[in-house]
């Protein structure tokens, strides 16, 4: 068997996410497709992380397992030749026998981009908010979400019932652009809904509905509050997947408005 790394982008929002379902196109099972019709043979592909419905990603990681050699290059032309317009292949590399795009992950980078204005061409891209935001106010809301926590409350139950809801959220940021505000999330793993229940809890600290009080009330007990907040999918980027000795670069938005 022979293994691949491969680095994609994605718009995100005509799938139902990452992962291969019943009855919904998703990026897992579209490029399995692609990579069959190219080599000709079935495919394992497994992904770093798993996106939710209408998410897009600048940098996922998956490996891909096949039967039948190529070389890096011919895979990807191969690929996108075959790939609808909105996923591209970006690289491909020669992977070890045991190289796991999951598992062998330390970090996950995950952006988050609000819009300033209406704006006709980036409406698929960006969360636009009408109310005038404290940043300040924000930047403190997501300072609390630094660190070892459960995240139970920002959590959906009915996708995650197996998975432990601790997570290290290792790295916050919060930058201003000129008609963006963008949210940087850096953790060990995300839960479903997890990173656009934190952003929805963060925006409405801007907004002023929220102390941080109250917001280290919900990370210390299970409450429904920020699934009444969870952000729109639009807006948010899979941004990066760390290996190994590998660090982010600084934030630069993926669209300019």
């Amino acid at each position: 068997m022979y293994k691949y790394k491969i680095t994609l982008e994605y718009d995100g929002t005509n799938y139902s996410g990452w992962q291969l379902q019943k009855n919904a196109k998703s990026i897992q099972e579209t490029l399995i497709k692609a990579a069959q019709v190219f080599l000709n043979t079935p495919v394992e592909v497994q992904g770093a992380g798993r996106t939710d419905a209408g998410v897009h990603a600048l940098a996922q990681v998956a490996h891909l397992e096949s039967a039948r050699k190529s070389s890096p290059e011919a895979l990807r032309i191969g690929l996108n030749d075959s790939l609808p317009a909105g996923i591209n292949i970006l690289r491909v590399e020669n992977a070890p026998p045991r190289f796991h795009a999951r598992h062998h992950a330390v970090s996950r980078s995950y952006l988050y981009l609000i819009a300033h204005r209406r704006t006709a061409f980036g409406k698929r891209y960006v969360w636009w908010i009408k109310d005038d935001l404290d940043t300040k106010k924000m930047q403190w809301a997501l300072s609390v979400f630094k660190g070892f926590h459960d995240f139970a409350s920002f959590a959906d139950k009915r996708l995650d019932k197996e998975s432990s809801t601790k997570v290290n959220v290792e790295h916050v940021q919060l930058k201003e652009f000129e008609n963006l505000t963008v949210l940087r999330i850096v953790g060990s793993h995300f839960l479903w809904k997890m990173v656009r229940r934190i952003v929805g809890v963060t925006v409405e600290a801007g907004r002023g509905r929220f102390s941080l009080s109250e917001i280290k009330q919900m990370l210390e007990t299970t409450c429904d509050i920020p699934a009444q907040y969870t952000a729109p999918p639009s807006g948010l980027f899979l941004e990066k997947v760390l290996y190994e000795g590998e660090s982010l670069p600084e934030i630069k938005p993926p669209i300019c408005l």
